[in-house]
Parts: C-alpha cells; structure tokens; sequence
C-alpha cells in the first residue's frame, strides 16, 4: 500500500512539474500597457515608414519567419528581438521630430520593462534558447546589417507592427495600466 502511494505521489508531483515547466517555457507574462505601445506605434507609423526608402525590403524577414517559432523558443526569440530593438535600432535611429522621439522613447522604456520581466523568466529557467532560435535572430540581425545603419533603423521601426502583433499573440499580455 504505500509504495503504490509514493508511486502515485511521485506520478503525480512529475505530471505537475510538467505542466508547469512547458507552461513557463512557452510563455512568460509580460506586465506593460500592450494598449500603449501599439497606440503610441500607430501615431508615428505612417512618419516612420513614408522615409522608408526600401520599401521592397524587410528586416523582419517576413512575418513567415516569426510564424514558424515553436512555443519552446517564443520567450527566448522575443528577449533577442526586444534586445534588436533595444540595442540596435532605437540607438540607431536619429529622429529630429521632437513629438516622434517621444513615441519612440516610450515605446523604448516599455520594451526595456519587458526585457527586465524575460530576464526574469530566465533566471528561473523559463527562458530556454535552442538553435533554432538563434537561427531565426541572427537572419533578422543579418538583413539589418545589409542596409546602411539609418535605413536599416527606419526599415525596423517601420516594421515595429509585425513584432508587437506576434507578442500579442505569443505571449500572456497582463496590462500594468
């Protein structure tokens, strides 16, 4: 009697860190205004893309590229987009307009609230990156070096709608407003 209640104590705690374990690899709450972001994205867009002077080119590598990610690299290929943006694209980018520069650094300080919070999920191991991952960021970092540091910057901002449209759809969003 009790070995067939260890065992079924021990089948059951297994079974619980394994729902619990792909649950947290798959997705990691994300706490910001999504609302915000997007609202604030929306203001400048049309500005952002009309000096787009590529505009048969993506950096994205098209929306197909992010499509294919397997749940078990969402929070990994999410921290590596948000650290692009971060690090590269919104240094990259020189605004004159003082009322865009402001969209932008917002939308900058939400995406460095959001690396804390994977950054988070990473320390307590829920934030695995496999090759595939890596695969699918270095092509992105890969068609940004292709163009020249401004163009390359406006092209990414410009294609800023692809990536938060594939966080809201990969990740739990919970609005910190």
């Amino acid at each position: 009697m009790k070995l067939q209640c260890v065992s079924l104590w021990l089948l059951g705690t297994i079974l619980m860190l394994c729902s619990v374990d792909n649950h947290g690899l798959r997705r990691c709450l994300i706490s910001t205004d999504m609302d915000h972001i997007e609202e604030s994205f929306q203001e400048i867009k049309r500005a952002i893309q009309a000096k787009d002077t590529f505009p048969n080119v993506t950096i994205l590598s098209t929306l197909e590229t992010l499509q294919i990610i397997k749940p078990l690299d969402v929070c990994c290929v999410t921290k590596n987009l948000l650290a692009f943006y971060v690090d590269r694209v919104f240094k990259d980018h020189q605004e004159p307009n003082p009322k865009i520069l402001r969209k932008i650094s917002s939308i900058a300080n939400s995406f460095l609230y959001m690396q804390k919070t994977l950054r988070q999920c990473q320390e307590q191991r829920q934030c695995h990156c496999r090759q595939e991952a890596t695969n699918v960021t270095r092509v992105i970092h890969d068609n940004y070096d292709q163009l020249e540091v401004h163009s390359a910057a406006v092209k990414s901002l410009g294609e800023l709608d692809i990536f938060l449209a594939w966080i809201a759809k990969n990740h739990e969003v919970m609005s910190s407003a």
